[in-house]
């Protein structure tokens, strides 16, 4: 069996054993909406005020907004196994057991759980994305849908391998350290605003230490034709989330470093 086809299969599992309470899936999946898109409506009503932000209008960071809320949604899914992996296996001494099975332990961390009930905050994304595009004078061509899908993927590959990161310091810390959500839930809040409105040595640190600007910022300005305010060459910004993708295989390089370097609990 390929790893793709047991991928799957953890998958499958996982959906049948969710849907076994389907009152508990709907109401945790509404409640992540309802709590989500409360920040979109603080948003609207932000500009609703000011009318706009260094004169960035609320379709425009919209867009943005939608652009980070569905990649997040999409990586926290899927992750669920790094997100828990100090309390649920260096501390409890299980990851013993997923190194003698012959199979990646990457691949069994992410099909240790797809969290369906995230459907909630990828909907809000979705409502978010789908405004911004229908208040957008702009043309939005096939193109920019393709550049935009690309934004997704990268930005799926960055907030996975951050909590990639955030796993690897528990074969040290034991349990996983929750200033990392900083950089998880504290990206998707800076990644919903455009750049170029941060000083300058934060803009510096979403863009070359932790990229999101190269999977959320750099694309999206090129969608709605603001390269000019991004710095950067026109004909590269469309490329830029390829970093998230580096950034992914940097974080599982660290992970093979962490492997190799663990020690049991004794549990």
């Amino acid at each position: 069996m390929n790893g793709a086809r047991l991928y799957g299969r953890y998958v499958a599992a996982s959906l049948r054993a969710q849907m076994q309470y389907p009152g508990s899936f709907i109401a945790t999946s509404v409640g992540a909406f309802a709590a989500t898109v409360i920040d979109f409506i603080g948003i609207w009503a932000l500009f609703a005020r000011f009318r706009q932000i260094d004169a960035w209008r609320f379709e425009e960071v919209a867009l943005f907004y939608g652009v980070v809320s569905v990649s997040f949604a999409i990586a926290d899914a899927i992750t669920r196994g790094f997100d828990v992996f100090g309390e649920r296996f260096v501390k409890t001494g299980d990851f013993d057991r997923l190194l003698v099975r012959p199979r990646s332990t990457v691949l069994q961390l992410l099909g240790y759980e797809l969290r369906a009930t995230r459907i909630g905050r990828l909907a809000q994304g979705m409502l978010a994305w789908g405004v911004a595009v229908n208040l957008l004078t702009i043309d939005v061509s096939w193109q920019s849908w393709a550049i935009l899908s690309f934004a997704v993927a990268g930005g799926v590959a960055l907030f996975s391998g951050i909590l990639v990161l955030q796993a690897t310091l528990a074969f040290w810390t034991v349990e996983s350290l929750e200033v990392a959500n900083t950089l998880t839930y504290g990206g998707v809040e800076a990644g919903q605003y455009p750049l170029d409105i941060y000083t300058r040595w934060f803009r510096d640190f979403l863009i070359f230490v932790v990229p999101l600007g190269c999977v959320s910022y750099f694309p999206v300005a090129a969608v709605l034709g603001h390269a000019n305010r991004t710095g950067a060459p026109g004909w590269l910004l469309p490329l830029t989330p390829v970093v998230g993708f580096v950034f992914l295989a940097a974080s599982l390089w660290v992970w093979r470093f962490g492997v190799r370097r663990y020690t049991s609990t004794g549990t």
